[in-house]
């Protein structure tokens, strides 16, 4: 059985985790309505990989033999004035996530529950990555700055990438 204060926990960070996919929809809707096809892409991706990413922890606080308890999801932001303002968004709330991430691991830690911090270990992994990805994409529209042209090729980059399914723990 596990503690309760992780199972709270876990149930805080699955909330965020659905949080992620929610917002990430929401800049999946921006992209649709700049006809970007590239960047819709690769927000959907994003939107597939943070569900992954909150049914693994729902699973598994599942298997711990815990109580799962979805929790009210908040509206997230649906209006930016750019990509390169998208962007910005992504890596302050990819590293709000870490940090998150982070305070999990800590309670796991504290209650020495080391499957949890076994567990966790492959999520702290992913928000390396995925904070690294970000930031590549972020450093790009920077060096593009209003280049329609490099704003249309790097659309073109972005609808390549696909969703692989996460192996998580």
């Amino acid at each position: 059985m596990i503690n309760e204060k992780l199972e709270k926990a876990f149930n805080d960070q699955i909330n965020a985790e659905f949080y992620s996919e929610y917002f990430y929809l929401s800049m999946y809707a921006y992209f649709d309505r700049m006809n970007l096809q590239g960047f819709k892409n690769w927000m959907n991706v994003q939107m597939q990989e943070e569900h992954a990413h909150a049914m693994g922890m729902f699973n598994y606080l599942n298997e711990r033999g815990g109580k799962v308890t979805l929790q009210s999801i908040e509206q997230p932001k649906s209006d930016w004035s750019s990509p390169l303002e998208v962007f910005e968004d992504v890596l302050k709330h990819e590293q709000y996530v870490t940090s998150r991430i982070n305070a999990l691991m800590d309670v796991a830690d504290e209650v020495k529950d080391r499957a949890a911090v076994s567990f966790l270990d492959w999520y702290l992994k992913e928000q390396v990555e995925e904070e690294s990805n970000v930031g590549n994409v972020l450093k790009t529209l920077k060096l593009i700055c209003n280049d329609k042209n490099c704003l249309y090729m790097l659309d073109k980059e972005l609808a390549t990438r696909t969703f692989v399914a996460p192996v998580i723990g």
